[in-house]
């Protein structure tokens, strides 16, 4: 069961452990135990030398034969992730062929982690799907066994995620623009936010999707505009909460549930994206409907961040009930509404490589080695480093609590 997250590169699984994480206490839940990856008992693995050009720690290695070792820093306070990088094969299914997909990946080794990822949060490694050259999707659309794009369904406590995937034709999408003069991660630009029928002229500004984090936040102007009007539109009783993750809360009750005003966000050419459900719920000790708060949090700087918050049935956030695309062959994002329960019959492309060269295409690999400012965790080999990003939002990025899980045997797909 691996963390699904656009917002860093690598990914890495529990391995040849000194320090992981219990596996211990899924099967309940998984109908299995969930595994520790042994390079040992692998025909097809080998370590990545130092000398190769996607091991960005080869400086300190003494020898260019030696085993490229990584170790990413987390912006999680204290959460790290480190052992050695492996070349290895990833079988994945087809829905266009019986006999899987065989492709050539580099995995991280995770022989020891810290922080958070001790308390189970990934509890079998880290999924990165970011648009670095180490990332998963970036070798399987420059092996050209797909195209430079994949889409994840987000639904309750899990989703699937679909690799050359492109969407459908009926799906809205906005183009991904560069973060700090670099397209070093999934942003994009908002023209306006809405509560209802009331909009927010002059509003505009760049966010994130980041399946990494877990909360919404706003940059403060947007913020103070969407939560007054949304307190003026809801027809509920403003409440106080110890937990001040949110200062929107209101009374509730498993009988009266109040309506909810929608959330929108505006992009380019009058695309939108309204929001299934912006509210979380809380309840009282016998697990009881107890209220609801608006599920978004104020951001540091100018930029906002979309996380999906799945963690519970009663927490579908800002991308639940949707298929989002992340088209990197054409850079732009996109959506349609999805129930996520019938997606073996979802639209999707053929299977086969990139038709031309595009913006989405990977960058050269000297850039792609630098480690994104605003990502939460850096790329393998590399703890994140200062270059002008703000501070501030690597606090915010570091609310990393909640990752979006799936079960890596049932639900990857080539398309």
């Amino acid at each position: 069961m691996v963390a699904l997250d656009t917002g860093s590169d690598l990914f890495w699984v529990p391995c040849d452990c000194i320090e992981c994480a219990p596996l211990a206490g899924y099967r309940e839940t998984l109908d299995r135990d969930l595994g520790i990856y042994k390079p040992a008992e692998s025909t097809t693995s080998r370590h990545l030398p130092c000398s190769h050009e996607l091991c960005s720690s080869g400086s300190g290695c003494s020898s260019p034969k030696q085993p490229c070792p990584y170790s990413t820093d987390y912006l999680q306070e204290n959460t790290t992730s480190s052992g050695l990088l492996i070349e290895d094969v990833l079988h994945l299914n087809s829905r266009e062929s019986h006999a899987p997909v065989k492709a050539s990946v580099i995995i991280g080794c995770g022989r020891k982690q810290s922080g958070s990822y001790l308390d189970g949060i990934a509890p079998d490694g880290l999924l990165g799907l970011g648009m670095a050259d180490i990332s998963v999707p970036s070798f399987l659309a420059r092996a050209g066994l797909v195209r430079n794009s994949f889409s994840m369904c987000f639904k309750e406590y899990s989703g699937r995620i679909f690799f050359g995937d492109q969407g459908v034709s009926t799906q809205q999408s906005t183009p991904f623009v560069p973060l700090y003069g670099k397209f070093q991660t999934y942003a994009v630009n908002v023209d306006k936010s809405c509560v209802g029928h009331k909009c927010f002229e002059g509003t505009n500004f760049v966010a994130i999707v980041d399946s990494g984090t877990s909360f919404t936040a706003l940059p403060l102007n947007v913020y103070k505009a969407v939560t007054v009007e949304f307190d003026k539109q809801v027809n509920a009783s403003r409440i106080t909460q110890e937990d001040d993750s949110f200062e929107y809360c209101y009374s509730a009750s498993p009988l009266e549930m109040p309506d909810v005003p929608t959330v929108t966000l505006n992009f380019s050419a009058n695309k939108s994206f309204q929001v299934v459900n912006p509210t979380i719920v809380r309840k009282d000790g016998e697990g009881s409907i107890a209220g609801f708060c608006l599920a978004v949090q104020k951001s540091p700087e100018p930029i906002a961040i979309i996380g999906p918050y799945v963690v519970s049935v009663d927490a579908e956030n800002f991308l639940t009930g949707y298929h989002i695309v992340f088209d990197k062959e054409n850079m732009k994002l996109g959506w349609y509404r999805s129930e996520c329960h019938d997606l073996d019959n979802s639209t999707t492309v053929p299977l086969g490589p990139s038709q031309h060269h595009s913006p989405g295409d990977p960058l050269p690999s000297s850039e792609q080695q630098t480690s994104p400012t605003v990502t939460p965790p850096a790329v393998a080999g590399k703890a994140p480093t200062s270059s002008g990003g703000p501070s501030n939002l690597h606090r915010l990025l570091a609310n990393c609590c909640s990752l979006l899980l799936l079960t890596i045997s049932t639900v990857f797909f080539i398309s």
